[in-house]
């Protein structure tokens, strides 16, 4: 059966319908005091697959059993499936005849079920770059979303939706909802309190035009290109069997894997530094026990020190310790290179090395350590929980997910990894602290950040740190490696003057806002409800106790 409706009736409600469910979001939000997920508010209405992966990322962050994960998504499906039949119902094109509510409804159901299989790796990396916070993740995580988008868009609506390429209109619509969103997210954090809910209705209000737009041309398509293959089911496969590639490929861009000879390792100090230096590699690095140039400088071992408190070689799995017992053996490195040379220590960490420091600052006292450099610090990690295997718990399923992603990841890969590898999980169950502390002042220590200008995608909007930075257009890791760095980090070890340009962190914090996963707040978690810390998740703010 087909019907028809004028278009006169169907534009205003539309439009309506698709800006009160983001409206409804912001409030809620607002009025709990939720600061840190409100850029995802704009969402709850875009076209696919961008509706499914928000619906996902809230499911697979807030579920605390089995059971209230599938009762979630059956209730996520059969909302978006039931939400996304209506927009496409309002915005089918007047001079068309539109298929039956009923066909509309059921045909969108199966979309929405699709997409939560499709997505649901995906959504997973995001949780654990939230636990993490690291950018890679973020970028491999969204990526996947504008791949599939054009297809998902034309499956609520016709057919023989999986046959053939999507229209260049297609793919430019769904590009531009990517955009808006982004946008909007930004917009969001940079207004004042309940304005946030006008702002995330006009998001809305796009949304509801760019539903019209993408129908029109899904209904309207010309002959697609090679319109007897299945192009969409096996860009969906490849998409899916991707996200077995993505934590080799973040360990291995994020990492210092092979040989690491940073500046600070290969070239003397200047005789102006008063300071003896260890230097922490990050995750996955190696050491083949090669001294540094200078005797005043080491490089920090994962493996500990020997008899006479030198640095022993490590292998690359020696970096998956807790960063409790990193920080231990960290202590008995600074005590011994103190006794030896008679200085106070400087202490240059990237990465995880940069945890391995904050750690060792603020479980142990800092002795004679006096000086804190940070390169590619991880900002606001934890902010996601899954429990250990076999143990229920807030983000249970995203865990399992997770080691199903690192299990296929393991058969093909040197060095097995996996979400439970005791530096994760030492992150995950100090959320607290490294959430709130890793940029704040130590008294007696003298300390600088130098933060990779893309790594502010990892940064969830509000403030980030509250010690001295310097903003370096890179990526996350490789820092120590950059000549005009090491120059920065010499001026600061000579107490001198170091150039601190302004530059663009918190432009791009906002604009990632949209894409990253909600936080799980302290206060749910029992794990973590007992702690002395703020959450920034709720505050924007770092740095405070609770």
């Amino acid at each position: 059966m087909h019907v028809t409706m004028a278009g006169s009736r169907r534009g205003p409600a539309l439009l309506l319908l698709a800006a009160v469910p983001p409206m409804l979001e912001m409030g809620a939000l607002l009025g709990l005091g939720f600061f840190a997920a409100q850029p995802l508010a704009p969402q709850a209405t875009a076209v696919w697959p961008y509706d499914s992966y928000h619906d996902l990322r809230w499911l697979l962050v807030y579920h605390n059993s089995w059971a209230m994960f599938l009762l979630g998504l059956v209730v996520a499906v059969a909302v978006r499936g039931v939400l996304s039949a209506g927009l496409t119902a309002l915005a089918w094109p007047a001079e068309l005849d539109r298929p039956s509510w009923r066909w509309l409804v059921l045909r969108n159901l199966e979309v929405a079920a699709i997409a939560i299989l499709i997505i649901s790796p995906w959504a997973a990396i995001s949780v654990a770059f939230s636990a993490v916070a690291l950018s890679w993740y973020l970028f491999a995580s969204v990526v996947p979303m504008l791949v599939i988008a054009p297809f998902l868009q034309r499956a609520g609506v016709v057919q023989h939706w999986w046959r053939g390429l999507p229209s260049a209109r297609l793919l430019g619509w769904s590009l531009l909802n990517f955009l808006v969103l982004t946008l909007a997210s930004a917009v969001i954090v940079s207004v004042p309190g309940w304005s946030r809910i006008l702002v995330a209705g006009l998001a809305g209000v796009v949304n509801g035009l760019l539903w019209r737009r993408t129908v029109r041309a899904a209904v309207q398509h010309e002959p697609a290109h090679w319109a007897r293959v299945p192009v969409a089911p096996i860009a969906i496969v490849l998409t899916m069997v991707a996200a077995v590639g993505v934590p080799p490929l973040v360990g291995l861009a994020a990492g210092t894997r092979g040989a690491w000879t940073p500046p600070l390792v290969r070239y003397p100090l200047p005789d102006r530094v008063p300071y003896a230096v260890i230097v922490l590699a990050g995750f996955e690095s190696s050491w083949d026990g090669q001294p540094p140039v200078d005797p005043r400088v080491e490089r920090f071992s994962y493996a500990g020190i020997d008899g006479s408190g030198r640095p022993l070689p490590y292998r690359p799995e020696a970096t998956h310790r807790s960063l409790d017992s990193s920080a231990a053996l960290l202590a008995q490195q600074v005590e011994a290179l103190h006794q030896r040379t008679g200085r106070p220590i400087a202490l240059a960490g990237e990465s995880e090395g940069a945890l391995v420091i904050r750690t060792y600052l603020d479980k142990l006292a800092p002795g004679p350590v006096a000086a804190v450099m940070l390169y590619s610090p991880l900002i606001w990690p934890g902010r996601a929980y899954y429990p250990p295997p076999w143990h229920e718990g807030w983000g249970v399923v995203a865990g399992w997910e997770l080691r199903g992603i690192a299990a296929v990841t393991n058969l093909v890969s040197e060095i097995d990894t996996g979400p439970d590898e005791p530096f994760i999980r030492s992150v995950i169950a100090e959320a607290p602290f490294y959430r709130n502390r890793i940029l704040c002042p130590v008294p007696g220590v003298r300390i600088i950040a130098f933060l990779p200008l893309v790594g502010a995608a990892e940064a969830p909007p509000g403030e980030y740190t509250d010690v001295p930075v310097v903003e370096v257009p890179a990526l996350h890791g490789g820092l120590l490696n950059r000549d005009d760095v090491y120059e920065q980090s010499i001026h600061f070890l000579a107490g001198e003057p170091v150039d601190q340009p302004l530059g663009g962190y918190e432009v791009v914090q906002r604009f990632s806002a949209a894409w990253q996963a909600p936080p799980l707040i302290l206060d749910v978690n029992l794990i973590w409800a007992a702690g002395r810390e703020g959450d920034p998740a709720m505050t924007g703010r770092i740095c405070e106790a609770r």
